[in-house]
């Protein structure tokens, strides 16, 4: 096995800058509780507050931020306290976007990936009573970004409510699609470069959402993280250059493709750093086994679920059949990807395929 590994499953976690460790050890060495009333506390607090602020201006957002242990109990915490009557996604959202949905009727995606808002008016139509639809900025599997601007106009006609999931979203990359259009917003620190176990909920009004804790404003129970979040917003500081991945991305996209492969939503809009690749032939699992041998770490989906590598739910509802969507894997982009990595992945990808098919034959 290559000792010189390189990681391209940005997506599922990225390492801990140093920016972000070195923060974190600041807020293990202010170990009063937030909440406690003498000094030591009310400084625990100041920092808390300093680093919730930091954390809503890196996302451009000026409303409120419940802190979480991530954007999955971001995505639970408004899920289940929105005052709503009915519960939307997509048919692509994130494992923990269906989880906590309690059986939501899922929503129709096109053969890009993107969410149908005939779909949308349809069911908005027909529901009884506020809704709250539930969105991804950027699949983590596809990368394919939703048209969340259209899809909230729809929704805020209606009355509803709308919930981006933004798990995937580099601080700066907005463009006004959360600041603009969303009632809530769920966000994780350690996708960014910053510890597991911390993320947000974006709140636009709090009056939208049932209380239910004694911190955060009593709408979440727990001691505030604030290790966790001082590192949380040291990475959200940390540029991500859009347009070197994008770049990264379109190089990789002609590679796989000139050597055979396919793209998954080639032509729909697309996150600069996540990227699925199919190669005709040899099963998904199979190609993780053969780049983790070469010294690449990828996925073939979701890291909440890709250990057992099941067929794609994403795929599945973009239309692939079982076995094309069995050979699809995904490469995703951090701060540290250079052109070198990606030409790197782009060969072994060639012999992976070439042998497989010397073989077959």
């Amino acid at each position: 096995m290559a000792t010189d590994r390189l990681y391209l499953d940005h997506a599922a976690t990225t390492p801990l800058l140093a920016e972000s460790r070195e923060s974190v050890a600041q807020g293990l060495a202010a170990w009063a509780n937030p909440s406690s009333p003498y000094a030591e506390g009310r400084a625990a607090r100041s920092a808390l507050e300093d680093a919730r602020r930091r954390i809503a201006a890196a996302y451009g957002w000026s409303h409120e931020t419940i802190l979480t242990s991530g954007a999955s109990e971001a995505v639970a915490l408004a899920q289940g306290r929105a005052k709503v009557a009915t519960r939307l996604i997509s048919a692509i959202e994130h494992p923990a976007v269906r989880r906590a949905s309690g059986g939501a009727p899922q929503l129709a995606v096109g053969a890009d990936g993107r969410l149908v808002l005939a779909a949308l008016e349809a069911e908005l139509a027909q529901a009884e009573g506020p809704v709250l639809l539930t969105l991804q900025w950027a699949n983590n599997e596809t990368g394919v970004l939703q048209p969340v601007a259209e899809a909230a106009a729809l929704v805020h006609a209606a009355g509803g409510l709308v919930m981006v999931d933004a798990a995937q979203m580099p601080a700066g990359w907005d463009e006004g699609v959360i600041a603009d259009h969303a009632d809530f917003v769920a966000v994780s620190a350690h996708k960014r470069g910053g510890p597991p176990g911390m993320g947000a909920l974006l709140v636009r009004d709090l009056a939208t959402l049932t209380p239910g804790g004694g911190q955060e404003k009593g709408y979440r129970g727990g001691t505030e993280n604030l290790p966790g979040a001082l590192g949380f917003a040291a990475a959200l500081e940390v540029a991500e250059d859009r347009a070197a991945m994008a770049a990264l991305r379109t190089r990789l996209d002609s590679a796989i493709e000139a050597a055979g492969g396919e793209t998954v939503a080639r032509d729909a809009p697309r996150s600069p750093a996540i990227a699925g690749y199919r190669m005709p032939g040899v099963a998904a699992a199979v190609q993780l086994v053969r780049f983790d041998m070469a010294g690449i770490a990828i996925s073939s989906g979701s890291a909440c679920s890709s250990g057992s590598v099941k067929p794609s739910h994403v795929l599945s509802a973009m239309g692939w059949d079982e076995a094309a969507a069995r050979e699809v894997i995904r490469v995703s982009f951090g701060r540290g990807t250079t052109a070198a990595d990606v030409d790197r992945f782009a060969q072994a990808w060639s012999a992976i395929a070439r042998d497989v098919r010397d073989r077959a034959a």
